[in-house]
C-alpha cells in the first residue's frame, strides 16, 4: 500500500480514515486541544496530514500512521509558541530505564 500525498488520496482508502480517526481520538483521550472561537485579530496557524506506513522487520506493513502535525513554518517563537516538544519514547529507552530501576 502506497503512502498517500494528498488528503484526498487517503479518504479514498478505508485503512487510511481508520488511521486518521484514531489519531483524532488520541487527541480526544489526551485532552490535547479546546476548541474556540477564533479570534479577530490573530491569524490562525493550519495543521496537515503526514501519512506513513510502519514496516515490521522484513519491510511488510504492519500498520498505517496518520499523523496532524502543524504548519510549523507560519509561526513565530514567542508569538505563536514560547517552547517546543515531542513526547516521544522509543521502546530501548523504556527498558532502559525498567532495568536501572530494578537494579537500583
Amino acid at each position: 500500500m502506497v503512502e498517500p500525498n494528498k488528503i484526498s488520496e487517503a479518504l479514498e482508502d478505508a485503512d487510511w480514515i481508520i488511521a486518521m480517526e484514531e489519531e483524532l481520538n488520541q487527541f480526544e483521550r489526551n485532552k490535547v486541544w479546546n476548541l474556540v472561537p477564533k479570534p479577530s485579530n490573530i491569524t490562525i496557524i493550519g495543521t496537515k496530514w503526514v501519512f506513513r506506513n510502519k514496516l515490521d522487520e522484513h519491510g511488510t506493513i504492519t500498520r498505517n500512521k496518520a499523523r496532524l502535525v502543524v504548519q510549523g513554518y507560519n509561526q513565530e517563537e514567542g508569538i505563536d509558541y514560547d517552547e517546543t516538544f515531542a513526547p516521544v519514547a522509543r521502546l530501548e529507552a523504556i527498558r532502559l530505564l525498567i532495568a536501572f530501576a530494578a537494579h537500583m
